[in-house]
């Protein structure tokens, strides 16, 4: 007996005794189905199409065919200039014409519900034991309900899945890294952050495909899988599938696929647009397949063949019919225009042709939520002059083909050149969400509605500008994220306050404020150094580099300071610190007083020049600066109050505050 015998003998099914025909038919029916013998999937888990999910992130879909993923993230495109739009729209177009026919690709646009409890933790202030707990649970609240106000709990993300055909996972895995590696690259060309995702990663995407709106968690480790007897479709497997003819049932949840058919002559870059800002949970996937250059020029000859023939077959029944043969059916032109056009782009123009697929997945926790979410997404298409086509009896297929895995069951394909390909740009706005314990509150995303929450610290450019109208919130704006930093970071907090407006908020903080005015019996010395004042090993250095701004303040004019005289000056610092290192005591730090003493003890008429400058603000009404520092500017939170400064005196107080924040480190 053969073996295939053999297993056909062991899986023969035992009916019980004294059943009718019929019931006979039916249990031995139940049993085969129950088995898997039909063929068709029993269990949710058997519905996900792939064999096996490696740890480096390659997956096995089926016998002969791999594939990998890669997560990327926006870039300011709707908020770009014309031609920025323009060079981003050319380097997008040579991004797919890198792709062979021998690569299948996919991009993947999610819109799933965030765990609400996993976010607030990621935005909460927790407390910190001290008096400011109750301003930290405040400012919270606040964050809640700005993130209320936002995306309506949804995370938006894009990926790009790519496969190919290969005998094993040995020659697979070279190439497929080769490719990955020139796609990362390609995307950076476009100013894009790409990077792969690891088999975790991919199996988290699944399970966020089908688990839209349920907020379960993913929970999975590699290491459970020998033990538990366990396969990684079971950690991401919904609790049952329920696929009818126009709409399916994916756990508690409703779905519907649908396809994009795409009807206009041109379509514009806001098409995929429309549909990711849609708020609800959605998939939109898109399955690209470029055609190789020679049979797709071969394709659109016969084309225009065929049309040429139809052309002949329409003149002779004009002739036959005794009425102008060159009256011609407005299609068949149309058809002819439009495959000379697309002859011509391939042949002249670099285009490629691409085979395209457009999947649209609503969901919604009601029959009534989805069809709403149908109906809207079918305006959008409307709008755009192409339809959403629902996928009647092949729900499954759409569904499983809009899984991160490459794999098209719909084969329902348009064909599209570069251009046309391309106009589904993916990318909309840059999104400014950090996730670090010190990220502060920035505001709301135009666009995207997300939260802004960034690190300063963590930034190429850590600087920042608050701009606007009178009227329009720019000093809320500072006092809001003045807070926010004195709540989340142990950072210290310098004001420079020319309106005399911080001081409530800096006293609620337990600081510090100084008053600089001709008035105030609260002074700084401009000439304070420490140790610390300079990263490198030569603080002196820095700080004659300051007195120098200083003194060109004082001296003014066209062309500020000359030469000889910034040397004079540079010389007379050196001296004046240097008796002061000799014995660092604070009775010996150099007043403003030393250094014109200094000046007019040098020989140059440079010097006298300075310090006849310098003199108004030494022993004259402008003496301000003449005193050593009374106030305590190792407070966090220090605010320099320089209103009263008249106009002779801000710029300078300006400039001392600067100094000071190096010298309170």
């Amino acid at each position: 007996m053969s073996l295939f015998h053999r297993k056909e003998k062991e899986r023969q099914i035992k009916i019980p005794e004294g059943l009718t025909r019929s019931e006979r038919k039916r249990v031995k029916k139940i049993v085969t189905a129950a088995r898997g013998g039909d063929g068709k999937p029993n269990t949710a888990q058997r519905s996900i199409p792939f064999e096996r999910m490696f740890r480096d992130g390659m997956c096995r879909v089926r016998k002969g065919y791999y594939t990998k993923t890669i997560q990327y993230e926006d870039i300011n495109y709707e908020l770009a200039t014309k031609e920025d739009q323009e060079a981003i729209f050319e380097d997008w177009c040579g991004f797919l014409n890198f792709f062979d026919s021998s690569v299948h690709f996919e991009f993947s646009f999610l819109n799933t519900t965030i765990d609400r409890d996993e976010f607030q933790k990621r935005i909460l202030i927790p407390p910190a034991g001290d008096d400011f707990d109750a301003l930290r649970k405040e400012y919270s609240q606040m964050l809640l309900h700005q993130y209320a106000q936002g995306n309506n709990g949804l995370m938006k993300t894009k990926y790009l899945t790519f496969g190919i055909y290969a005998d094993s996972v040995k020659q697979a895995a070279p190439r497929l890294a080769h490719i990955q590696t020139d796609i990362i690259n390609n995307f950076r060309q476009i100013g894009v952050y790409a990077y792969p995702l690891d088999g975790k990663e991919r199996l988290k995407m699944m399970h966020q495909v089908f688990h839209i709106g349920d907020l379960e968690r993913f929970t999975f480790s590699w290491d459970w899988l020998p033990e538990s007897g366990l396969s990684v479709k079971d950690f991401i497997a919904p609790s049952s599938f329920t696929f009818g003819s126009r709409d399916m049932q994916v756990g508690g949840m409703y779905y519907a696929a649908s396809l994009l058919k795409i009807d206009a002559s041109q379509l514009n870059d806001e098409t995929l647009k429309d549909f990711l800002n849609m708020e609800s949970g959605q998939i939109a996937t898109m399955h690209v397949q470029a055609v190789d250059q020679n049979k797709a020029i071969k394709m659109i000859k016969k084309k225009l063949t065929e049309i040429d023939r139809s052309k002949i077959d329409e003149n002779k029944k004009a002739y036959r019919s005794g009425y102008d043969a060159d009256i011609m059916p407005s299609d068949l032109v149309t058809y002819g225009r439009d495959a000379k056009a697309i002859m011509e782009q391939l042949q002249s123009q670099d285009e490629r042709y691409f085979m395209v697929t457009f999947l649209i997945i609503n969901t919604g926790k009601t029959e009534q939520e989805l069809r709403n979410n149908v109906l809207e997404a079918a305006s959008i298409a409307q709008k755009h002059n192409c339809s959403l086509m629902r996928l009647d009896y092949t729900q499954e297929q759409a569904l499983m083909s809009s899984l991160p895995l490459a794999d098209n069951q719909i084969h329902i394909e348009r064909g599209l050149t570069t251009g046309a390909t391309a106009i589904f740009v993916p990318f909309t706005t840059q999104e400014l969400f950090q996730d670090s314990p010190e990220a502060v509150y920035g505001g709301l995303n135009a666009l995207s509605n997300n939260l802004i929450m960034v690190d300063r610290k963590l930034l190429k450019t850590p600087n920042g500008l608050i701009l606007g109208t009178p009227g329009s919130g720019k000093s809320f704006a500072a006092k809001r994220e003045i807070y926010n930093v004195f709540l989340v970071t142990d950072d210290d907090i310098i004001i420079c306050d020319p309106e005399s407006e911080y001081t409530p908020l800096v006293q609620s903080l337990k600081g510090q404020v100084v008053h600089v005015s001709p008035t105030s019996t609260q002074y700084i010395n401009p000439m304070d150094i420490n140790a610390n004042y300079s990263e490198e090993d030569n603080p002196v250095s820095l700080k004659a580099d300051f007195i120098l701004s200083f003194c060109e303040l004082i001296v003014g004019g066209k062309e500020g300071l000359q030469p000889i005289e910034k040397t004079v000056i540079d010389r007379c610092v050196h001296r004046i610190y240097q008796r002061y290192f000799e014995n660092p005591v604070p009775e010996n730090m150099p007043l403003l007083e030393d250094l014109y003493n200094e000046l007019l003890a040098q020989e140059e008429k440079e010097a006298q020049r300075v310090a006849t400058a310098l003199e108004i603000y030494v022993k004259g009404s402008l003496n301000l600066f003449n005193h050593r520092t009374n106030v305590d500017i190792n407070n966090r939170v220090v605010c320099y109050d320089i209103r009263d400064l008249g106009k002779q005196m801000k710029k300078l107080g300006m400039l001392i505050v600067q100094d000071v924040r190096f010298v309170s480190r």
